[in-house]
């Protein structure tokens, strides 16, 4: 059988407190060090049909391993994927990243199977990406991944980094 999604690169998870989240996997988990974005910025961004670039989050990126974990907290309380999930009260893993050559091609291949993005857009530095309705169960709804080379380049920075770690410098901040 053919698999619909590629191999999973990343494992998400959205936080209340990203401080002490980011102390649980650094201090307790060893995973880091972490990359933290705040307020990124999408170019464009929609929820559930309708323009949603006012989302505010902070997003912490780490390696253990081969597989990337994300910390996702929102700042704001606007529609999301996130605070849909926050207000859910269950907690643990949100989404499964893949990367994809094509989120179009992926999501006109999904709407076939009745599989509708939920959240998708494009950051401020071009990344492509979908958020699919694939979680009947906590924790499975599959993000669709479509990085540019700058994103990609970014992605073996912060793997080269976790393979170095020395525990030292946990977090590193970004604007």
């Amino acid at each position: 059988m053919e698999r619909i999604f590629g191999t999973i690169m990343q494992n998400a998870f959205v936080v209340p407190d990203m401080d002490g989240a980011l102390d649980h996997w650094t201090r307790v988990m060893g995973v880091g060090p972490f990359f933290v974005f705040d307020h990124v910025e999408f170019a464009q961004a929609w929820y559930r049909g309708r323009p949603a670039t006012d989302i505010d989050v902070t997003v912490a990126i780490a390696y253990w391993g081969d597989i990337q974990i994300e910390l996702i907290r929102q700042r704001n309380n606007v529609p999301s994927i996130y605070t849909e999930f926050l207000a859910r009260d269950i907690g643990g893993l949100q989404h499964m990243g893949v990367i994809t050559e094509s989120v179009e091609r992926d999501l006109s291949r999904l709407s076939q199977l009745g599989i509708e993005p939920v959240q998708h857009g494009t950051t401020a530095a071009g990344m492509r990406f979908a958020y699919v309705a694939t979680d009947l169960h906590p924790g499975g709804m599959i993000e669709l991944i479509e990085p540019n080379e700058r994103t990609l380049r970014f992605f073996n920075k912060m793997h080269r980094a976790a393979q170095v770690w020395d525990g030292t410098e946990p977090i590193l901040r970004f604007p």
